[in-house]
């Protein structure tokens, strides 16, 4: 892997047997975000503790985000942040505006329709609880992100089979390998 990486955990957190949990376990390199509320999040103190991991790391990091996290990556894009990233790897982007979204939107909603200033690419599941694959679309779409489809799915988590996840691992080598390829 030639990218330095940010995990960003959705609502939550990540537990121990989450795919990004064991990715950050085999690479301690990699940092991973924390957060002082995973149940109930506030947008504006979330955003501020990102700015925060994003400093904290060496030089541009490449975000990998889970669900609520990818909201996250996006409403911190609108920050006007003179911080810098390589690029967002986005898996499973809750729809805050869905009725099955887990918890209050609050201000999360309504969800960014601003293009990413930096390359990112959309995971996404077919059958996702918490974002129609149409809505997905509507987010690519919307932040100029490419979309690549995995099939059903799930939410990508631990309870729809994706532990150690190597495919999602290949594909996050790609995503960086591109990023390379471009500077």
């Amino acid at each position: 892997m030639t990218c330095d990486v940010l995990i960003l955990p959705g609502l939550f957190n990540s537990g121990p047997h989450h795919w990004q949990s064991l990715w950050h376990e085999r690479n301690p390199a990699w940092r991973r975000a924390e957060h002082r509320d995973w149940t109930n999040p506030d947008r504006d103190e979330w955003v501020a503790e990102m700015e925060e991991a994003i400093a904290g790391c060496s030089g541009a990091p490449v975000l990998v985000a889970h669900s609520l996290g990818c909201m996250l990556v996006a409403h911190w894009a609108l920050s006007g942040s003179p911080l810098k990233v390589a690029g967002a790897f986005l898996v499973a982007p809750s729809d805050v505006e869905r009725p099955s979204f887990p918890i209050p939107a609050g201000n999360w909603a309504p969800a960014p329709r601003t293009p990413l200033p930096f390359p990112s690419m959309i995971v996404a599941s077919t059958n996702d609880p918490y974002a129609t694959l149409e809505r997905t679309q509507s987010f690519a779409d919307a932040w100029g992100s490419k979309l690549v489809e995995i099939g059903d799915a799930g939410h990508v988590t631990t309870d729809s089979g994706y532990g150690d996840w190597p495919d999602g691992l290949r594909l996050l080598d790609a995503f960086c390998a591109d990023i390379n390829n471009k500077r």
